[in-house]
């Protein structure tokens, strides 16, 4: 059966849960976690995107992300691009890193936002990284420890959390960590996990009639049909990014500086740069040689001549097909 297309909506919760290819490590040491964590939180502090929890395992991840001025699909292929071109850096690897496309739930805030944050923040415990609460208070690879004030982590949402739990800072805090504290005889939350019917209508099974539900949304059925119908449906399509966008895609994926790309010049790295940047601006987005010409310096023939190039790059160097496929620039 054919996968639905996401439901790219601003200012909705959504729950993203990405893994390793083969269920493999995407961290392999405390230094990678701290890598990605320093890049979440650059994203973050942009403004153009929220996160209320989060925690990282050795083999996938969690985030509670609201996006607002920018596309979820946007966030995330920064984060990821960026952090698998270091890992496989660093590793000496090549291939994907991380399990197909990443999964991401629309959740609605009312009754769902404290029981995901709890549910995503138990993670390491129910994982067996912690062996209990005070080892959670700790875990450096989680919101929990941020709420808590046990580490830092610039741009996480920690105020929209504790407010729910009260006015007072030390109130707030301790309400908090029992809150999560009660969530550990719970195990494994299959209602906000599960598929669709189970995950937009909880006992809808004693129920004559059956709300409006979809998999991609954990919510009642007003909230869905809200969300689906109309108007309100936007659905993620693979719509062309911006020259610059992709210009930065082309420079974190290559290893070269923008400034590169764009001043004349033909040193070898650049040059093969270049013509990736105007394979995928012309071939893969629809732009048209002039206006990829723009920012190379090429004129026309210039252009054309890199398009071609890089078509033959993309072909033979399976690498760097395989790490602009892992973004989403082209199709797999």
């Amino acid at each position: 059966m054919p996968r639905q297309p996401r439901l790219n909506i601003p200012n909705v919760l959504h729950h993203v849960i990405v893994r390793g290819i083969e269920r493999r490590d995407i961290f392999a040491d405390d230094a990678d976690k701290e890598r990605f964590v320093g890049r979440l939180s650059a994203l973050l502090t942009k403004g153009s995107t929220k996160c209320f929890a989060w925690s990282l395992m050795s083999n996938h991840f969690h985030l509670l992300l609201m996006p607002t001025t920018v596309s979820l699909s946007e966030t995330m292929r920064r984060l990821l691009t960026g952090y698998a071109v270091y890992f496989n850096h660093k590793y000496q690897r090549s291939g994907h890193l991380f399990q197909n496309r990443y999964k991401s739930i629309l959740c609605e805030e009312e009754p769902y936002f404290l029981e995901l944050v709890r549910y995503i923040h138990l993670n390491p415990l129910r994982a067996g990284l912690v062996p209990d609460m005070a080892g959670l208070d700790h875990y450096h690879w989680s919101g929990h420890a941020v709420l808590l004030g046990n580490r830092t982590m610039e741009g996480q949402e920690g105020d929209e959390v504790l407010a729910r739990f009260g006015k007072s800072k030390t109130g707030a805090l301790g309400g908090y960590r029992q809150f999560v504290a009660d969530g550990i005889a719970a195990g494994r939350r299959e209602d906000l996990i599960g598929g669709g019917l189970k995950r937009s209508q909880s006992g809808c099974e004693e129920s004559r009639e059956i709300d409006a539900y979809d998999e991609r949304i954990l919510g009642s059925g007003g909230f869905v049909e809200t969300l689906t119908q109309g108007d309100n449906l936007r659905v993620e399509k693979k719509s062309p990014l911006s020259l610059a966008a992709l210009l930065q895609n082309v420079c974190e994926i290559t290893g070269v500086d923008t400034e590169a790309i764009i001043r004349p010049g033909k040193e070898r790295t650049t040059a093969r740069a270049r013509a990736i940047f105007c394979c995928l601006a012309v071939r893969e987005y629809g732009y048209t040689g002039k206006e990829a010409g723009s920012l190379t310096g090429l004129g026309s023939a210039g252009v054309s001549i890199a398009v071609q190039r890089g078509e033959k790059l993309m072909k033979s160097e399976q690498s760097i097909r395989e790490k602009i496929m892992e973004i989403g620039m082209i199709e797999r």
